[in-house]
């Protein structure tokens, strides 16, 4: 059948469109698409594990994206620079809840459908991302430990140790309240940075202060509000995976030798903010 003389094909490119990339950069050069598409690499011939391979590593991809954000934000709470930090900020919260709502593909997935390729996954897990360790670290969930996996990776381990070792987005926002004269005790302003955070009665009082008396404090009530939004949304993504995994292999132990749902139900319960949230409480 000839084509409709008014449909897309038959009216040729748009106006102005170019045709001719042969000395010219195209959309697929700028994004490095034949890099990107050929990085799927299924190992078992089973049509399924295509949607594994997909959702980590676009997983991976927007982690990266979240980190870049996040750091920066933690520079710009250095410099006292908070407004730049809000959009840095809500835009990673944008990015978990991205993140969230792709768990919704990959539990499509049925136990039958994960089994027939689970083996090609040998020792390999999500427990082994270098860039969920970084976020977890910046985050502030602090753990030596966990620099383990990452030995065989000498620059890999470097970056970690490097975000252990440093104040996380929580601690600056924790020192920038002291720099604005709030009496915060010392082991809160210069500690350890590799140890995980205990929550302190002098930053839950700051805290307070600054929720009681919103207009006098502005830019730092909306940066808790920030860090609140955050970790919300970190809670959700992280119970969305416990449940995922749940419904995908039950309790079996994950291919990284953790105890899967077990391990990934105790990280829902860590609490990255602890004085933000209990503060709901006194107030």
């Amino acid at each position: 059948m000839a084509d409709c003389p008014h449909s897309p094909d038959s009216l040729g490119l748009p106006e102005g469109a170019y045709a001719d990339f042969r000395e010219s950069m195209s959309y697929g050069d700028y994004l490095k698409l034949d890099q990107l598409l050929s990085a799927q690499q299924p190992l078992s011939g089973q049509h399924n594990e295509l949607l594994f391979i997909i959702q980590h590593q676009t997983t991976e991809l927007w982690m990266k994206l979240a980190l870049h954000e996040l750091i920066a934000a933690r520079n710009q709470i250095i410099a006292d620079e908070l407004q730049p930090a809000f959009k840095m900020l809500s835009r990673v919260s944008r990015i978990m809840n991205n993140l969230i709502q792709a768990w919704d593909i990959l539990a499509t997935l049925t136990p039958t459908e994960y089994s027939s390729f689970r083996e090609s996954l040998a020792k390999s897990s999500g427990f082994q991302s270098h860039q969920n360790r970084s976020l977890e670290f910046v985050f502030g969930n602090k753990n030596a430990a966990m620099l383990k996996p990452f030995e065989h990776r000498p620059e890999l381990h470097a970056s970690l140790k490097l975000l252990l070792d440093s104040p996380s987005i929580y601690d600056e926002a924790n020192r920038l309240l002291f720099r604005r004269g709030f009496q915060l005790d010392t082991s809160v302003i210069d500690r350890d940075w590799s140890l995980p955070y205990v929550a302190n009665d002098s930053v839950a009082n700051a805290w307070a202060e600054v929720y009681s008396k919103p207009k006098d404090h502005w830019d730092l009530y909306e940066l808790a509000e920030k860090l609140v939004d955050l970790e919300d949304y970190f809670r959700q993504w992280r119970f969305r995976h416990v449940t995922t995994v749940e419904r995908v292999i039950g309790f079996k132990r994950g291919t990284g030798g953790t105890a899967g749902v077990g391990y990934l139900r105790d990280i829902v319960n860590v609490r990255l903010f602890p004085e933000l949230w209990d503060l709901r409480t006194a107030l």
